[in-house]
């Protein structure tokens, strides 16, 4: 959704406006400045624990958190995130799919984020998230397992071929060359093909328009008339594939694999683009330090 889109139904009182922006406190940027009618759900809200981010949050706590927003099965949804590079549009993605996994169906981002929105000129106003709380709703989780791939059915994939296993880091995770503080192993998982997340965005870290995501995925090699696992490091990233591939290219059979490398190598699983002992011995050192 354009920020002019989003500005045309403002008065809508069906509509959500949630902005994941971390902090709701009159000093965080949700409380210096907000869309008038966005509430406050910060992206941590959204994720799994620190040894493990890229879990889904456990069903009675998701319950609650979408039944606060004021949100059920018919309530129209936009999630807001500030825009300030391809990266942070992964979270906007991941609640998203989290939002549809959960089983709210009408849902768009708002492309470019808060950046978009004030680049063109669109109103703000400062305020708590208490004021612009919502009378909450009734609705349950029910998981849509047709959107979640679990590590067993990684498993099958790497063994039979059965789905195209898409990784969606950035080149130097793919081939090992660094890897996240929580995984036990730099490299991917067995058979992955690599389409770094970055690959659908504009230099202002808005989406590109539809004919050149279509252009960007056949210059990649994405075929999506075959079953597709996305995955990175947390399913963050990979959040970004899966919506390109789920939501704008239309593809049925993509499914985000959420606790993605960091999961696969803690459990010990086989991977390629393993590097050896001493490179990560120098990737361990680094990591320690906080080297970039």
């Amino acid at each position: 959704m354009t920020p002019a889109e989003l500005a045309a139904r403002l008065g809508d009182s069906a509509l959500r406006i949630v902005d994941i922006r971390s902090g709701n406190g009159a000093k965080s940027a949700y409380g210096i400045a907000h869309i008038a009618g966005a509430q406050s759900a910060p992206y941590a809200q959204w994720r799994g624990p620190k040894d493990s981010p890229g879990k889904m949050p456990p069903v009675a706590a998701l319950t609650t958190l979408i039944q606060r927003l004021g949100i059920d099965e018919t309530t129209p949804v936009v999630v807001v995130y500030e825009g300030k590079d391809s990266t942070d549009f992964g979270s906007a993605a991941r609640v998203y799919w989290t939002l549809k996994t959960a089983g709210v169906p009408t849902l768009s981002v708002l492309n470019g984020g808060m950046a978009a929105w004030r680049a063109s000129g669109l109103p703000v106003i400062a305020g708590s998230a208490e004021s612009t709380a919502q009378t909450p709703s009734k609705f349950q989780v029910h998981l849509d397992e047709r959107l979640i791939a679990s590590r067993n059915e990684v498993t099958q994939a790497v063994r039979n071929g059965s789905a195209t296993l898409l990784d969606a880091r950035p080149r130097a995770f793919f081939e090992g060359e660094t890897r996240h503080r929580a995984a036990k192993a730099p490299g991917t998982i067995v058979g992955a093909k690599n389409v770094s997340h970055e690959v659908w965005f504009t230099q202002q870290a808005a989406l590109l328009p539809p004919a050149d995501i279509r252009r960007v995925a056949q210059q990649s090699g994405v075929q999506t008339d075959q079953p597709t696992i996305s995955f990175c490091n947390t399913g963050h990233w990979a959040a970004t594939n899966w919506f390109v591939l789920s939501e704008l290219l239309g593809q049925d059979n993509v499914k985000l694999y959420p606790e993605s490398v960091v999961d696969w190598s803690n459990a010990g699983l086989a991977m390629d683009n393993v590097p050896g002992r001493l490179q990560q011995f120098w990737q361990q050192l680094k990591l320690a330090s906080g080297a970039p």
